[in-house]
């Protein structure tokens, strides 16, 4: 009794902290998704700041005999800042958003073009031809507008790609939350009712029996929420709920449990063997036997189920329902790692999980 007080001690505490637990796990989300963000804008700024230092240098240096006599090349700089920066922070998102990439175009060229023209007559007054002023001077104007917009489109590319994923990781969060919400109730239920017929005919088992499920109910509803979890911790769980089902199934069913673990280092996700363990007890016949058989070797798991069923209990066809629960959970944390063969005989049902664990 003195454990069992202690465990449940144990359970109320957590129960009261959790809410603060999710507050300091909001505030850290807060913290690295804000730090993310300056680094993002860090990595921005760079890249302008190296590109204009190297155009400018190139501007000088390289072509000198353009630039150097009065200096119209460093008289343009605003003007050619105030060109990119327009495109890039009006002109590009409306015309992207607006998908108006022909008008954007048309623009961008007619820009292009003019401020060279203005370069030409009114910075440097050279007296060029048409033609003459575009070959001398249309990159100085062309170059930032395209590499900019490059950089730009680059920067969105990157944050739609990581907004893809974010969302795709909430989508199956959600739905693995929603996957384990379906098993949780049934382990729990199974648990109670053997609970509940040992107080009527063993009431002094009662009390070992709570316990279990103190230890089962803290693994489901604590210990299972992460999408991986110690290996040792799963296998205590399955350990218990099989203790339960051997004496709710005394005299009606026989089970034999072989388990070969010699490595728990590794994790796994929860809830996943439990299923099949619990179909084989939950549909398999009476005064029948199912065989429970789970094998790790390095890092591969294997668990093995066999039972016997009646075809003609209509009850069978509900259990395809964890099945497919099941199925969908290890193709979005197990995908290529794993193969589930399901074998159905007459009167016989077996299935194979192999996992690949890390």
């Amino acid at each position: 009794m003195l454990v069992f007080k202690v465990q449940t001690a144990f359970c109320t505490f957590i129960y009261v902290l959790y809410p603060y637990f999710l507050i300091v796990d909001g505030i850290i989300c807060i913290f690295i998704t804000t730090m993310n963000r300056i680094k993002k804008h860090i990595s921005q700024i760079l890249v302008h700041l190296l590109f204009w230092t190297l155009f400018i240098f190139i501007s000088l240096f390289v072509f000198s005999e353009y630039y150097w006599s009065e200096n119209p090349f460093l008289q343009y700089l605003s003007i050619l800042f105030s060109i990119v920066y327009l495109n890039n922070f009006i002109l590009l998102p409306y015309f992207v958003k607006k998908k108006s990439y022909v008008i954007y175009t048309v623009l961008f060229i007619l820009i292009s073009f003019l401020a060279t023209q203005l370069y030409c007559n009114v910075f440097t007054k050279c007296g060029c031809t048409f033609m003459k002023c575009l070959s001398d001077y249309l990159w100085q104007t062309i170059v930032p507008l395209i590499f900019f917009s490059f950089v730009w489109l680059l920067f969105k590319y990157l944050d739609k790609e990581k907004e893809i994923q974010e969302k795709e990781k909430e989508r199956i969060a959600m739905e693995l939350k929603f996957l384990k919400s379906q098993i949780n109730p049934h382990v729990l239920f199974n648990n109670l009712n053997t609970i509940y017929s040992y107080s009527f005919e063993k009431p002094e088992e009662t009390p070992s029996l709570i316990l279990k499920l103190s230890k089962n109910l803290k693994h489901v509803l604590y210990e299972s929420n992460a999408n991986y979890i110690p290996l040792d911790k799963e296998i205590q769980y399955i350990d218990n709920y099989i203790d339960f089902q051997k004496i709710r199934t005394q005299g009606i069913k026989t089970v034999i449990y072989d388990k070969v673990i010699n490595i728990n280092n590794h994790q796994i996700a929860p809830l996943l063997l439990i299923t099949i363990i619990e179909n084989a007890f939950k549909h398999s016949t009476i005064h029948s036997t199912i065989n429970i058989k789970i094998q790790l070797t390095e890092h591969k798991l294997e668990c093995f189920c066999e039972n016997s069923f009646n075809q003609k209990d209509e009850n069978n066809n509900k259990s395809a329902i964890g099945i497919d629960n099941l199925k969908k959970r290890l193709n979005l944390l197990y995908k290529n790692k794993y193969s589930l063969n399901i074998e159905k005989k007459i009167d016989r049902f077996k299935v194979q999980l192999k996992l690949v664990l890390s």
